[in-house]
């Protein structure tokens, strides 16, 4: 018994040490992953988002970057915090890390290989960096990956084979990147993958991609949204039975809609979009699940099958933009989780299924541009949550639903080219969302109502039969920017209260029975463009408040009563036409010329000093013989013979014109995206109007578009209603070709490309804070931006923080464009005014019209003619039209010098420059700390100020040799706060003495006794 006890003591006595012992290898373990977290903090510069990472705090596991397992690390998850160091080398030495998320951050460098030390890696995140280079071939280390996401990173080249060698790989996404190699036949080795994105690149097909790819049948999502892999759909796609999400948008595919894509039970979303795609729709539909369901913009023929009208769960269904014929089945009506149904531009025919709207919560019905004749479905707003009712150019008739009335959602109501008639519903005017109401060409009958939807921006009822006189409460409509009412029976007169709408660019009235005279309080049309009161009654002087209408261009007051004399008129109008009215007296000099021909016809007291206008000439006094005056009649004749002639054949080519293009609204526009874009070409041009300007130029007019679904875009337009020069096309040709092929955060994106024959339409994300030179030199007004819903002044939104964050997004792009793009790209227009700044002031470099590729890094390439601003010029490119990288870097220096000065490129006199003054104060030895901006100067920042200022002027150094790389720039940039010896040091100011460059052979040092780095 004794023996038992000793045993049971004995054994209880190791259990005792054996968790003692486990005790202290788990404390060892959490000491040790506690420091090696310590050190991830002191690697990245103990940043603010980490302070409650401290030494004492045992209890790492609560971190919430942080995820544990029976109490080690296995997780560490630093996202979006604007990380510029490469992930840490030493991150492995968490033994039992799994999960590794530095996603949405601005890491440099190239793909880390150093984590192939984390042996037991599951979840690998390095998605929307600045990652270059290529993908290791060595990538199949990582062996137990099982999510793995580089996306939105600038990796190019070929995606490794190795990759297939990832057995539990489930997640794979590589879109958005610059891949320009081939696509691995091995990708079809990945059993277990259910998720693959390659969207968005430039890859090439494998030979056997089409069979290979079959063999992922776990694959549940698989989007190449412009990746043109291949060149048809294949057919075995069907053998695919676990896909539910395929986007092939985008990728020139060609051929028909294999009938075995809707089998698959289950399939919820199919996007083929932008395609070449012909023949018919398959009409056995078994795919239940479906949801989405786009197919828009290919030259799909015949009819929509009807076992779409199956798809209990269809939301989304776009087959807009096809050749597309028959009647809408009419199943599809009643489909009850349907939001978005759009067939707009295709052949169908027939009247709509009455259900619409009734099953389901309809969003967005968009119909137009076919041939469906009877009325509109009663019910599509029933669950008030109808935002587009585009129904325009069909052949609908009766009167609009009345339920349309108390539709409070509705925002774009365009109804335009069919046979409505009867009264608008009451409610509808009032609309509390409405934006556009666009009715014109109809048979709508009523009067305008006294209030309208304060929301209105465009209003055009014109080609109606709306009678009645125009309401003084018109004064209320604060947002109309068009109001467009001609050829209705409107009488009365102009009531003073039109003259009160601030923001109104295009009146148009003519073609009504108005009586009285024009109001002469019209000053506050300050934005008024096109103003047309022809074919009325009204008579009386016209008002000399016209001639100061800032924005007119547009003014036709003829076929009406006007007397008196023609009042002095900007010469800046394009459009005059003040024939048959009782005008008298002479036509002023202005518009004694022939571009005005027409202008002043049938006005048979009116007389010229000049027989272009076609109208009688002044007394000359003594020179009225009967022969002179046969002689004039004889060519009076003759030229109103001529005149009548030319005027026909200018009415014919209208008539031809506006023929052609009613008949093709917009598809004379051609759009080519180079991103996932959710609007068409016809979103953008209608919505091009002279109230969205943002600016102008010798490059072209700006606008500001505001795209349902997207936002808003900056349109730039290249030409107008002429063929565009030699030299804005090939600016223009140049930026396409470039922004098409670079994808970086400090370099504007450019979204798509859209053209005619008359004009050039390039879409770009739009910059709310505009350019740099507009904050930097006080180009902006105080109250023309809002940031965080209150207005700051200039200087104080543009503090030092955020002057040095721009360098840095400037240095970036910059350096990108140098380093990692091949060929290199010499951007050749560096200045503050293309440097754009988004809602939170991050920069992008923008305008690439004289951007050039070189052939190899270090290259002279020679250009015809120097082009450039003034200031910011390298003295080498002025004397040899040579240029290089460094050309840029010199730009960018003068940028460095305008950030930490304060002032601008041309500051000086007028033989010198911005950076000549630079220079000259270094050589004279003056105190830099008096150079700086006094307006961002603070103690806390004088030496990195110094510090960025000095770089200023190496990279503005006379000979090329001797300025840095923009790699070596950007470098100096994000090492700006630390301190290094300078070399030599030399008395150049107050400013401590830091270096300029680290990352070189040799050491760089300010020469004071010259222009050059030593």
């Amino acid at each position: 018994m004794k023996e038992v006890r000793l045993s049971c003591f004995t054994l209880v006595a190791l259990i005792i040490m054996f968790l003692n012992h486990a005790n202290s290898e788990s404390q060892l373990l959490h000491d040790q992953e506690h420091q090696v977290l310590m050190r991830i903090k002191h690697y990245l510069q103990d940043p603010s988002f980490l302070s409650h990472w401290t030494p004492s705090n045992s209890s790492h596991c609560s971190w919430p970057e942080i995820s544990c397992t029976n109490g080690s690390v296995t997780g560490i998850t630093l996202v979006n915090l604007n990380i510029n160091q490469t992930v840490p080398s030493f991150i492995c030495d968490l033994k039992n890390l799994t999960l590794v998320d530095f996603s949405n951050n601005s890491i440099p460098g190239v793909f880390p290989n150093y984590l192939y030390n984390c042996s037991k890696l599951e979840y690998l995140n390095l998605s929307m960096n600045y990652y270059v280079g290529e993908i290791p071939h060595d990538i199949d280390t990582l062996s137990s990956l099982k999510y793995l996401n580089l996306s939105y990173s600038n990796f190019t080249g070929d995606i490794p084979s190795s990759v297939g060698n990832l057995k539990e790989l489930r997640f794979l996404a590589l879109q958005d990147c610059l891949f320009n190699g081939t696509l691995p036949d091995e990708i079809g080795n990945l059993s277990n993958l259910e998720t693959l994105d390659l969207s968005s690149n430039e890859l090439l097909p494998p030979s056997r991609f089409s069979l290979s790819w079959t063999k992922l049948n776990k694959l549940k999502v698989f989007y190449m949204f412009e990746c043109n892999l291949f060149d048809e759909i294949p057919e075995r796609i069907g053998e695919m039975v676990a896909l539910e999400k395929l986007d092939l948008s985008q990728n020139n595919l060609t051929g028909e809609i294999p009938s075995s894509l809707f089998l698959l039970k289950n399939l919820s979303v199919v996007y083929l979009w932008g395609n070449k795609l012909s023949g018919e729709i398959p009409s056995k539909i078994e795919a239940s699940n479906l949801t989405n369901i786009s197919l828009s913009k290919n030259m799909l023929t015949g009819k929509i099958p009807e076992d779409f009208g199956k798809l209990q769960m269809l939301m989304e269904f776009k087959l807009n933009m096809n050749n597309l014929s028959g009647e809408i089945p009419q199943s599809i009506g009643s489909l009850p989780s349907l939001v978005d149904f759009r067939v707009f531009m295709n052949n169908l025919s027939g009247t709509l299924p009455p259900q619409f709207g009734r099953n389901s919560k309809l969003q967005s019905f968009q119909i137009s541009s076919n041939n469906f004749i009877g009325m509109l479905p009663e019910n599509l707003c029933y669950y008030g949550e109808l935002l587009t009712l585009t129904v325009y150019e069909n052949s609908l008739n009766g009167e609009l639903p009345e339920s349309l009335g108390n539709c409070s959602t509705l925002q774009n109501l365009k109804i335009w080219s069919n046979e409505f008639s009867g009264n608008i519903p009451s409610g509808l005017w009032k609309s509390p969302n409405l934006v556009n109401f666009i009715a014109h060409h109809n048979r709508f009958t009523g009067e305008i109502p006294d209030e309208l939807s304060p929301s209105i921006s465009l209003f055009d009822i014109s080609y109606n039969q709306f009678s009645g006189r125009i309401p003084p409460g018109v004064s209320s409509w604060t947002n109309v920017v068009e109001f467009i009412a001609s050829k209705n029976y409107l009488n009365g007169t102009i009531p003073h209260e039109l003259t009160e709408l601030p923001k109104l660019t295009k009146l148009l009235l003519d073609q009504n029975n108005l009586t009285g005279t024009i109001p002469s309080d019209i000053a506050s049309w300050n934005s008024l463009v096109t103003l047309n009161l022809r074919h009325n009654h009204l008579y009386g002087q016209i008002p000399d408040s016209i001639d100061p209408l800032p924005a007119l261009l547009e003014l036709d007051l003829s076929e009406n009563q006007f007397s008196g004399h023609v009042p002095s008129l900007s010469s800046r109008l394009t459009n005059l036409n003040l024939s048959s009215n009782h005008l008298t007296g002479k036509v002023p000099s202005e518009f004694q010329n022939s571009a005005f021909d027409t202008s002043f016809l049938d006005n048979p007291g009116l007389c010229a000093d000049t027989p272009v206008l076609n109208i009688t000439l002044c007394n000359s006094g003594s020179q009225n013989s009967s022969k002179d005056s046969s002689s004039w009649s004889l060519a009076l004749i003759i030229g109103l013979v001529l005149a009548v002639s030319l005027l026909a054949i200018v009415v014919l080519f209208l008539v031809i014109r506006f023929i052609r293009k009613r008949k093709k609204v917009d598809n004379s526009w051609k759009l080519t995206s180079f991103q996932r874009l959710s609007f068409t070409e016809s979103d953008i041009v209608s919505s091009m109007t002279e109230h969205n300007i943002i600016g102008s130029g010798g490059y072209g007019t700006v606008y500001r578009v505001n795209v349902n679904g997207f936002g808003f875009v900056a349109v730039k337009k290249i030409s107008g209603n002429r063929k565009p020069d030699r030299k804005l096309e090939n600016s223009f040709l140049s930026e396409v070709k470039i922004l098409s092929s670079i994808r970086h955060i400090n370099i504007v994106k450019l979204l798509c490309c859209i053209h005619n024959d008359d004009s050039m339409l390039l879409v770009y994300e739009y910059m709310e804070h505009r350019s740099l030179d507009k904050w930097l030199h006080k180009k902006i007004k105080p109250s023309s931006l809002s940031i965080s819903g209150s207005v700051q002044h200039h200087h104080v939104a543009l503090n030092w923080p955020k002057r040095i964050q721009i360098a840095i997004g400037v240095a970036q792009g910059l350096s990108y464009m140098h380093h990692d793009c091949s060929p290199p790209i010499v951007h050749r227009d560096v200045k503050t005014s293309n440097i754009l700044l988004d809602y939170q002031f991050n920069a992008k470099v923008a305008d690439f019209g004289l951007a050039r590729m070189l052939i190899k890094p270090g290259e002279l390439a020679t250009m015809s003619t120097v082009v450039g601003s003034f200031g910011y010029l390298a003295p080498e490119y002025i004397q040899t039209t040579k240029v290089s990288e460094k050309i840029d870097v010199f730009s960018f220096g003068v940028i460095l010098l305008e950030l930490t000065t304060g002032k601008e490129a041309n500051y000086g006199d007028e033989h010198s420059s911005l950076a000549e003054w630079a220079w000259k104060h270094i050589q004279l030895g003056s105190n830099i700390e008096e150079l700086l901006d006094k307006e961002v100067m603070e103690p806390i920042y004088m030496d990195e100020m110094c510090h960025v200022f000095k770089l200023g002027v190496m990279c503005t150094s006379k000979l090329p040799d001797s300025r840095p790389t923009m790699k070596e720039a950007l470098q100096v940039l994000l090492q700006s706060g630390e301190s290094y010896s300078f070399g030599e040091r030399n008395s150049v100011g107050q400013c401590d003495a830091v270096p300029l460059l680290r990352n070189s052979k040799r050491e760089h040092k300010l020469d004071i006794d010259g222009d050059k780095l030593a």
